[in-house]
C-alpha cells in the first residue's frame, strides 16, 4: 500500500549539486511544504559552471546566471534562503571537506528533515547515467547527516550537534513514500522554467514533460500528482 506523507516537517534542508537539481527532484515537495508553514533551505554545493554545451560560454558569467535563476526559482518556491558552498561541477569529492561544510551547515540550520539524492541510484533504463556530482552529494549527504551532524565528536568546530529527525531521498529506484504536488505541480513547473540556462525558452512542452512524470508517480501514490522519496526514519 503506497505511503503518502501528509505530516509536514518544521524546517528542511533540500542539499543538491547543482543550481536547478532541487527544483527538479523535489520542487513539488518543498513548495507544497513552504506553502504549509515549513521553512525550506537549499544547499546548492557545486555552482554550475560546466551547465553549457556551448564551448563558448563563459564558466563565470555562467554562474553569476544561474545563481540569478536560483533565487527566481526560490521565490516561486518559497525557499527562505540558498546556500551555496562554491565548488565546482566535476570536482565534487566525498572528502572531510565536503562533509564538514555540510556538517556545519546542517548544524547551522538545524533542520527537522533533510533531502538528498539517492546517491545509489546510478543507472536510469538504458539511456542514462546518474551524474557523477548527484552521486558524491548524495553520500556526502548521508555521511554528514547520519552520524557526524549528530556526534560532537565529529568537526567539533563546525558547532554544536544536531540530529535529523528523517532523510528524504529522491530520484530514487526505490521510493517507499510519496509527497502529493497536485496543488503545486504548476509551481514546479515555473520554477524549473527560472532556469532557461538549462531549460531553454521552456513552453508548453516543459509544463508537460513536468505534469507527465509527476502523474507517473500520482498513479504510485493514488494521487494526481506527486513526488517518490525513499524515506530513513533517524531517530
Amino acid at each position: 500500500m503506497a505511503e503518502l506523507v501528509t505530516a509536514v516537517p518544521l524546517s528542511v534542508l533540500a542539499i543538491y549539486a547543482h543550481p536547478d537539481d532541487a527544483d527538479v527532484s523535489a520542487g513539488g515537495t518543498l513548495a507544497t511544504w513552504a506553502s504549509a508553514g515549513c521553512v525550506v533551505h537549499v544547499c546548492i554545493c557545486a555552482d554550475g559552471d560546466k551547465g553549457s554545451a556551448d564551448p563558448a560560454a563563459d564558466p563565470e558569467e555562467l554562474v553569476v546566471r544561474r545563481r540569478s535563476e536560483t533565487a527566481a526559482a526560490g521565490t516561486i518556491v518559497g525557499v527562505r534562503a540558498h546556500h551555496w558552498l562554491g565548488w565546482r561541477d566535476g570536482e565534487l569529492e566525498d572528502g572531510a571537506a565536503l562533509r564538514s561544510q555540510l556538517v556545519a551547515l546542517v548544524r547551522q540550520v538545524r533542520p527537522e528533515a533533510v533531502l538528498a539524492a539517492d546517491p545509489t541510484a546510478v543507472y536510469f533504463g538504458e539511456r542514462y547515467v546518474n551524474h557523477r556530482d548527484h552521486r558524491v552529494t548524495g553520500w556526502a549527504a548521508l555521511d554528514a547527516v547520519a552520524p557526524a551532524a549528530s556526534n560532537p565528536h565529529y568537526f567539533p568546530d563546525a558547532g554544536p550537534p544536531h540530529r535529523v529527525r528523517m532523510l528524504y531521498l529522491s530520484g530514487t529506484l526505490e521510493p517507499d513514500v510519496w509527497v502529493d504536488i497536485s496543488g503545486t505541480i504548476d509551481a514546479k513547473a515555473a520554477a524549473i522554467a527560472c532556469h532557461a540556462s538549462q531549460v531553454g525558452d521552456a513552453g508548453e512542452w516543459l509544463r508537460h514533460a513536468v505534469r507527465q512524470r509527476a502523474e507517473e508517480a500520482g498513479r504510485a501514490a493514488g494521487v494526481a500528482h506527486a513526488e517518490g522519496f525513499r524515506r530513513i526514519l533517524l531517530s
